[in-house]
């Protein structure tokens, strides 16, 4: 490890050195050895691919086995994914995560560019992360696949302590804590970063979207994952701030998610995607994926597919071109007036409606008698059932 770290200056006091501690089971710790033993690791784009996706496997593993906690370090593959295909990252852009846990939205950025004949090394990076364990983990993350990255020389709370202060980044991408309560209000009231209003102390929601505002570029775009609660609040300020942001022209995109995509929280979430100068100016585009995600890859866990992803993201750009059609249920753009006749709110779902469904051909009137009818025999016969349990628990001396 001292030997990793003297070769690669970014890892310098990151990697654990503890391998003698007793507190470690030597045969588990040889099989992991073993594991890798084998493995190419020549200094080529397929070695650090795979030492990569080895690592993510490991980050994704525990973060499934730590439930809530794993939250902190790990954001699904599948989320990041999508956010990055809506986003586009280019070549040569700044990238940047003010809450960047173990670096996946960096990972896949770099993917991306890699996939657009670019090369994985063709961006710059910039991250911060508060927790010093996860912080290091993002660190080595970006040293196994070769991404040069700066996340300053600690780590640090962004709010209280700004890295960073200076940039302005082409594309920010996150997934900061749901909810956060307690994150310090008090002492950053007249805070330069809260240009459209206060957050409020007990949810920093609204902190984490204008601290990522202020650091874009003037062309800049952000895509971040927030708990559904920020689409409609209206408490402590948030929503006069969230009618400021929109009346801003700033609020480009926002996509329901279905539940369950999270190792770690099983309330419903929602990507915003935030950009300046948009290409639709004056218009919002609501996604209602909630019964997308359609692959379970357990009982509590689903994930987007490859198809998935490519239907959001050719949503987007439809969008951008000016061609797309709305589709009741799924998507709509919407200009700021209707916005504002539903007081600033957000919820896809008060835009985008209702699936239309399939006409049977039976009339109205026909099919309501019909099922009214169905409905009365079949509380009927609930009766007779619940008659018929009364006397056979009478018979046997109980009463219901």
């Amino acid at each position: 490890m001292r030997t990793i770290e003297k070769e690669n200056t970014t890892l310098k006091n990151v990697l654990p050195k503890n391998y003698a501690s007793p507190d470690l089971d030597k045969r588990v710790l040889g099989e992991v050895v073993d594991l890798f033993t084998n493995v190419d690791m020549g200094d080529t784009e397929e070695s650090k691919d795979l030492l990569g996706r080895t690592y993510e496997y490991c980050i994704q593993q525990f973060a499934a086995y730590e439930g809530v906690k794993g939250g902190e370090f790990y954001t699904p593959a599948s989320i990041v994914k999508t956010i990055v295909a809506i986003l586009k990252p280019f070549k040569n852009c700044r990238v940047y995560d003010p809450c960047c846990g173990s670096g996946g939205m960096f990972v896949q950025s770099a993917k991306f560019i890699q996939a657009h004949s670019g090369k994985r090394g063709e961006i710059a990076v910039y991250g911060q992360e508060s927790n010093a364990d996860t912080w290091k983990m993002a660190k080595m993350n970006m040293a196994i696949r070769g991404i040069d990255a700066d996340f300053g020389p600690y780590q640090a709370d962004t709010f209280f302590n700004d890295l960073h202060k200076t940039l302005k980044a082409d594309f920010i991408m996150a997934n900061p804590p749901f909810n956060l309560s307690n994150w310090g209000q008090d002492k950053l009231k007249d805070d330069v970063r809260w240009k459209y209003g206060t957050p409020p102390a007990g949810n920093a929601n609204y902190a984490w979207i204008q601290h990522m505002i202020h650091h874009l570029a003037p062309n800049g775009k952000i895509g971040l994952v927030l708990a559904n609660g920020a689409l409609s609040s209206q408490s402590s300020g948030e929503g006069e701030i969230r009618k400021n942001i929109i009346q801003a022209d700033l609020v480009e995109g926002i996509v329901a998610l279905p539940t369950q995509l999270f190792y770690s929280v099983t309330i419903p979430v929602t990507l915003w995607f935030i950009t300046k100068n948009k290409k639709q100016k004056g218009k919002t585009l609501f996604i209602d994926a909630r019964k997308m995600g359609g692959y379970m890859v357990d009982r509590k866990h689903r994930d987007f597919t490859d198809e998935d992803i490519q239907k959001l993201a050719d949503t987007f750009t439809a969008f951008q071109e000016g061609t797309l059609e709305d589709v009741k249920g799924f998507c709509a753009a919407c200009d700021l007036q209707e916005i504002e006749k539903q007081d600033f709110i957000l919820t896809p779902g008060r835009y985008v409606g209702i699936e239309e469904v399939e006409d049977d051909g039976e009339p109205f009137e026909e099919k309501m008698t019909r099922l009214t009818s169905e409905l009365s025999d079949m509380f009927a016969k609930s009766h007779e059932l619940e008659e018929e349990i009364r006397k056979k628990l009478g018979a046997i001396g109980y009463e219901m």
